[in-house]
């Protein structure tokens, strides 16, 4: 008799040219990200090959009852890493049924900006470092931490080993080899400085491609934590108290930055920035203000500064920009659960427009 995970695990190449297209699109909370699958008659690369498709947007809280079509546009393919052989993952945004971006489709306005010749000429890159928590199913407490009480206090976690300070690292393995696998540019995994707490980041990718990439590894991470039977959080600060919050810090460079001389560039960047610094905040993820307090390696909300090697800061250069003259910033600001579409392009158009 075969076992389910037989079933789960059938190489379906062995005896059809059929795929399987995971279509994914995010939901009416702008956070919360749903999928559908469907099936292909073969292999497909690229995505303008692949049908429109659509859905319930009443049932996602992205339209009335009455009218409830949501049209969903592929935009990028990645390998499918929980199906494999030819099946793919299929980044897609959302639009009414005319052909117009519906509220929550922030890629939309995203790809413009980006497509702007004076941005593409720029070729901005980003790293973008995605901090997250994983909760216990049922108490929605970190995992590792005692039922109804509090570990030791920070210090032993941040890129911590052993039993008593790292929690869920088979889950983070996990994550960053299938997001290897589907063709997401990860570049790196640690423990951050709450227990529970773990970080990845995705990069350097160009424009569009790092909200796209960052998206779809959100998705692989929230299907492995169902599988795991753990929750996670992109809360920006999921617990109260003298515990780190948790950011998405955006690395940022251009063609320019990049270039001799880049240091004088970054600063003028760094100067724009500060001017619409309020513009950025409001931006960049829902209860960022419980997470940006002064303390725990962040700026005050309603301060800008940056400094070189700053931590506690809004900006940060790092000490090899300093010393070569050129090279990158951190933008320290965004929350977890920020938008990474409307951050990108947010920069780029700021620094660049």
């Amino acid at each position: 008799m075969s076992l389910l995970s037989d079933l789960i695990n059938l190489n379906l190449s062995d005896v059809t040219q059929k795929v399987i297209a995971e279509y994914i699109w995010i939901g009416g909370s702008g956070m919360d990200l749903r999928s559908k699958a469907r099936t292909l008659d073969g292999p497909v690369s690229d995505p303008s090959k692949l049908p429109k498709w659509n859905y319930d947007g009443s049932s996602t809280g992205q339209a009335p009852g009455k009218d409830s079509e949501v049209i969903i546009y592929p935009q990028a393919i990645f390998r499918d890493p929980f199906r494999r052989g030819n099946n793919i993952l299929v980044m897609c945004d959302t639009y009414t049924p005319a052909g117009d971006p519906i509220p929550t489709n922030k890629r939309h306005n995203a790809a413009k900006i980006f497509s702007n010749p004076r941005v593409a000429a720029e070729e901005p890159w980003y790293g973008i470092e995605q901090e997250y928590t994983l909760l216990q199913k049922d108490i929605k407490w970190p995992i590792g931490w005692p039922l109804g009480g509090y570990p030791g206090p920070q210090g032993p976690y941040y890129c911590g080993i052993g039993g008593d300070k790292a929690f869920g690292r088979d889950i983070v393995d996990a994550h960053y080899k299938a997001c290897l696998y589907a063709g997401i540019n990860i570049s790196g995994i640690n423990g951050e400085v709450m227990p529970g707490q773990w970080e990845f980041q995705v990069g350097p990718s160009i424009g569009i491609s790092a909200g796209d990439e960052l998206w779809v590894a959100r998705y692989i991470l929230e299907r492995i934590t169902e599988i795991a039977g753990v929750v996670l959080s992109f809360d920006p600060k999921p617990i109260q108290g003298d515990w780190n919050g948790a950011g998405a810090h955006t690395n940022y460079s251009t063609k320019s930055t990049r270039n001799d001389g880049g240091y004088e560039v970054i600063k003028k960047a760094i100067g724009k920035l500060g001017l619409k610094h309020k513009e950025h905040i409001s931006a960049y993820g829902e209860g960022n203000e419980r997470r940006l307090t002064g303390r725990h390696e962040t700026a005050d909300i309603s301060t800008f500064l940056w400094g070189v090697a700053n931590r506690g800061a809004s900006i940060r250069v790092g000490r090899e920009t300093e010393r070569n003259g050129k090279g990158y910033f951190e933008d320290r600001r965004p929350a977890s659960n920020m938008d990474p579409y409307v951050v990108t392009s947010m920069i780029a158009e700021t620094t660049l427009l």
